[in-house]
């Protein structure tokens, strides 16, 4: 039976980038930005940092991606004759969607702060009196989706826990079991 360490080293890693590098910036650079030493300077470093950030989260996401394509590749038979399996990766595909879909957002609102020639903030998420209403609006929101993006990721590694987890001998063989003998 071929390993799937490849496909498994760029999903684990990749996700762990794309979790770990948005919760440090959620925690520490917005945060960090607002000690910067007026509202214009809080609003350039926050950009500053956000798109040194985007090149290697869009990286990280590749690579979580194509890791996953080759988990469900090699897991192809279990997928279908493990019970559970299937549900489990459905409900992963599903986090993962949610996960770029509100990534792909944030990147639309951070372009629209990051395009104000470094509006005044009081910090990377926080709109001072000066910041343009437009920009407000999008660091509002970003203000919130700063933490959705690491709570779904974060979801996403418990998940591949458990997916671990359906993985070992007595718990595939179970699976398999009851998706034989159903009613039992």
């Amino acid at each position: 039976m071929p390993t799937n360490t490849v496909s498994r080293a760029l999903h684990d890693v990749g996700l762990s980038a794309w979790f770990g590098g948005t919760l440090a910036n959620a925690v520490g650079l917005n945060k960090a930005a607002g000690a910067a030493d007026s509202a214009r300077a809080a609003g350039k470093v926050a950009n500053v940092g956000w798109d040194a950030w985007t090149p290697v989260n869009a990286l990280a996401i590749g690579a979580h991606l194509l890791g996953s394509v080759g988990q469900l590749a090699g897991n192809k038979e279990r997928i279908a004759a493990q019970q559970g399996v299937g549900t489990m990766s459905v409900v992963k595909t599903l986090l993962t969607a949610a996960a770029l879909g509100v990534t792909a957002y944030s990147r639309v609102l951070g372009k629209k702060v990051s395009s104000a020639e470094a509006p005044p903030a009081e910090s990377g998420t926080e709109p001072s009196v000066g910041t343009p209403p437009d920009v407000a609006a999008a660091m509002r929101k970003l203000k919130l989706l700063q933490w959705a993006v690491p709570v779904l990721t974060g979801s996403l590694l418990v998940l591949s826990s458990y997916a671990g987890e359906q993985q070992r001998a007595q718990v595939q063989a179970g699976g398999l079991l009851k998706r034989l003998m159903p009613g039992d």
